[in-house]
């Protein structure tokens, strides 16, 4: 395995192998987005259309690529963004890719829709730094529950999604008959013939589910549909705010509006993020929204940005244009389809690599030196 890892000069490699790997249905639950799918390509497309503006005659010999995030030095400017059902691409689940941001030195954020639980996974990785990503559900008590047993884990910041009053249509998901757990029908038999390993890892193992709540059996939506809370507002943020004893990140902002009040209830953070596409499709694209949330709240929290981002190059061109740090999700999902934690691991390290790299190629020693002139937005960006 270490081999045909090694082989993955890029996270579009680890994407390849991930499709071979897992199942069709599997695959395209990490793989796809919402409805015609359009926000997801259409930011993958802003970043593609960056347009460097490299410096020479600069000393790179040495680049500084860590980041403060948060009040604590990091030495990548990304974290692992929380992914839900992580187990069903690998059996390692959210404990291996939490292992595997501790080797890195960078923060993983573990999803309420996790699939170990929340002291299972600080448990596994003592040493990483932990975020929570919270949902609020209908069940008040639950979510205060979950707020307290982070807390009890040692979970450094609360990230609340705020863009998920209800599930995205996620076709993909419709069309492949996608259940949770998966459910035995013809096609998956027939599927389990072309991924034997995949499937012998997933009846050999712990039972898939929820690791928030158990014997949960049908579609990730409807889940979402009779778990989560449509009526909250920002009151329950500022509730959130005084509940949790650190930070609170606000995840899914994609107006200026709503980042001046997120900023004003007290949150230390935003991440502009349209959740990779998965909600709301034709929504605005992160990169897009960026330089305007920065202008407006940036002097107040930290801004961030998570969707569409799939190299080294495209967290560079997003540093450039303000942001404190990147969100990556998909990137370290096909690493972790493809090769359990040595695939997380080797995300890990392309990601690292190319940023690096491009730093040099720039003519930038520090990714705080980084300016908005160096990495030109599309014209279509606003």
């Amino acid at each position: 395995m270490a081999d045909r890892l090694a082989r993955a000069a890029s996270i579009t490699d680890l994407r390849r192998m991930a499709d071979r790997r897992v199942p069709r249905a599997v695959f395209d639950y990490v793989d796809g987005a919402a409805e015609q799918e359009l926000s997801l390509r259409r930011a993958r497309r802003d970043f593609r259309e960056v347009e460097f503006q490299p410096r020479v005659l600069r000393d790179v010999a040495d680049v500084d690529t860590s980041r403060e995030i948060l009040g604590q030095r990091s030495p990548q400017p990304f974290v692992l963004a929380p992914t839900g059902f992580t187990r069903m691409m690998h059996a390692q689940g959210e404990s291996a890719v939490a292992r595997a941001a501790g080797d890195h030195g960078v923060t993983y954020a573990l999803s309420t829709m996790g699939t170990t639980s929340i002291e299972e996974v600080a448990a596994a990785a003592p040493s990483t730094r932990r975020w929570f990503q919270l949902y609020v559900w209908q069940d008040r008590d639950r979510t205060d529950d979950l707020v307290a047993r982070a807390a009890a884990a040692g979970y450094e910041a609360l990230v609340l999604t705020v863009d998920t009053p209800i599930a995205g249509a996620r076709l993909r998901d419709v069309r492949n008959g996608l259940t949770i757990p998966p459910s035995l029908t013809w096609a998956t038999l027939v599927d389990g013939a072309l991924h034997p390993s995949w499937w012998f890892d997933l009846f050999t193992t712990q039972p898939l589910e929820f690791a928030s709540l158990r014997h949960f059996d049908g579609t990730v939506a409807d889940l979402v549909n009779s778990m989560f809370d449509p009526s909250v507002t920002f009151d329950d943020l500022e509730w959130l705010c005084g509940r949790w004893d650190g930070p609170v990140v606000v995840k899914g902002i994609q107006t200026v509006d709503d980042a001046r009040e997120v900023a004003a209830r007290g949150a230390a953070a935003v991440i502009v993020s349209n959740h990779g596409g998965r909600q709301l499709d034709r929504a605005p694209t992160p990169l897009q929204r960026l330089p305007a949330v920065v202008d407006a709240v940036g002097d107040q929290v930290e801004v961030m940005v998570d969707g569409g981002i799939l190299s080294g190059a495209d967290i560079v061109a997003a540093l450039a244009n303000g942001a404190r740090a990147c969100l990556v999700g998909r990137a370290y999902l096909y690493g972790l389809m493809a090769g359990g934690q040595a695939g997380v691991d080797r995300a890990l390290q392309i990601l690292s690599d190319e940023i690096a790299r491009t730093l040099r190629l720039l003519g930038v020693a520090r990714i705080d030196d980084l300016e908005p002139s160096m990495a030109r937005l599309p014209t279509n960006a606003s």
